[in-house]
């Protein structure tokens, strides 16, 4: 399974319109009547990576219908990218894509999600959206209101294993997106003294520390091959 069978599936609810529907009763038989007339954006993603066989790779955190734990859940798994101009422009078919209308960039303020399919050039995409003027619509939307997407392991397999041995080795004084990885994960374990800087500072050497005792690696404050797959949950 992959990402041109996830789009696929969303082109299939192209037009679709009004609730309840096909997505929210499927959802609602799940997790109960309350979800029959919710919004649905999130509940058509679930919906599209049930039908398509891309459950595991779409949804690390399992359903979902709210849009900020969805998009947490890809922060935790370190496959979350941010909303800006280049960040989109390399964008790819099949991203989950989430929205901010009040340009923040933050995802405690997501309001809504769809999925990739087509990176225009510019901080623009060309999107499927469901709950959109309550219907499943294309869209394009601009980097202004894409507060990020998560990228899915589509294909499955050893994803992690592949990723860990690109990923960069970090240590106190680095900088970069790559930093910011690390500072999210660290969030996500538990550790909200953490800010979300790129700076590899004290508290990021103090947390990774604590982090690598817990998962019985060497506790040298070092992010490298033996330590990411800690921060990953990868045994």
């Amino acid at each position: 399974m992959g990402a041109a069978q996830m789009l696929a599936e969303a082109r299939r609810c192209l037009g679709m319109a009004g609730r309840p529907n096909t997505i929210t009763r499927e959802y609602a038989s799940r997790h109960g009547k309350e979800f029959l007339d919710a919004s649905w954006c999130d509940m058509a993603i679930t919906f599209w990576a049930r039908h398509s066989g891309n459950a595991a790779a779409v949804l690390p955190g399992g359903d979902r219908a709210f849009t900020v734990w969805h998009a947490q859940d890809f922060q935790k798994i370190g496959r979350w990218h941010v909303g800006t101009t280049a960040e989109v422009n390399r964008a790819k078919p099949g991203d989950i894509v989430f929205f901010d209308w009040g340009a923040t960039n933050s995802v405690g303020a997501i309001d809504h999600v769809g999925i990739v399919e087509k990176a225009l050039g510019g901080g623009r995409v060309q999107t499927i959206e469901a709950n959109t003027a309550n219907a499943c619509k294309r869209r394009v939307r601009a980097s202004n209101v894409i507060a990020g997407y998560g990228r899915p392991a589509y294909g499955g397999g050893n994803w992690t294993e592949d990723m860990v041995k690109k990923l960069p080795e970090l240590a106190k004084g680095a900088t970069g997106e790559h930093v910011e990885s690390v500072q999210a994960l660290l969030l996500a374990r538990s550790h909200p003294e953490i800010k979300m800087t790129g700076r590899f500072d004290d508290a990021t050497e103090k947390a990774v520390k604590a982090v690598q005792k817990w998962g019985g690696v060497t506790s040298d404050g070092v992010v490298g091959p033996k330590t990411w797959p800690v921060l990953l949950r990868v045994n």
